[in-house]
């Protein structure tokens, strides 16, 4: 299913496949992202992050949904792979900033 999304939110989830380092791309140099219970500031907290993540955890995501909540964008997308009760069906919440994202926060 092809879902239209906002040009820096598809980046990012493209990124997602690659690497820590072009998921940082993405973001804003200040960006937040909150994610089972910690949050990463910062690019290269943001690069840490995701660079864990990829090794910790291998998934195929499938995005769903996507709607407009005021100044957020919100995806819903199932992943599924290699972590503790998969299949899981996620939601995103994006803010954009100059063409980049500078907060997002992801929720069961």
């Amino acid at each position: 299913m092809s879902i239209d999304l906002p040009e820096p939110i598809a980046d990012y989830f493209g990124a997602d496949r690659i690497n820590g380092d072009a998921v940082a791309r993405c973001f804003t140099s200040n960006a937040v992202v909150k994610d089972e219970g910690h949050t990463y500031t910062g690019i290269d907290a943001i690069r840490k992050w995701q660079t864990e993540a990829s090794a910790k955890y291998r998934y195929t995501a499938v995005r769903l949904a996507s709607e407009k909540q005021g100044s957020t964008t919100v995806v819903t997308s199932r992943l599924t792979g290699t972590f503790p009760g998969s299949p899981v069906t996620l939601r995103y919440f994006f803010r954009l900033e100059r063409g980049k994202i500078s907060f997002l926060e992801i929720v069961p």
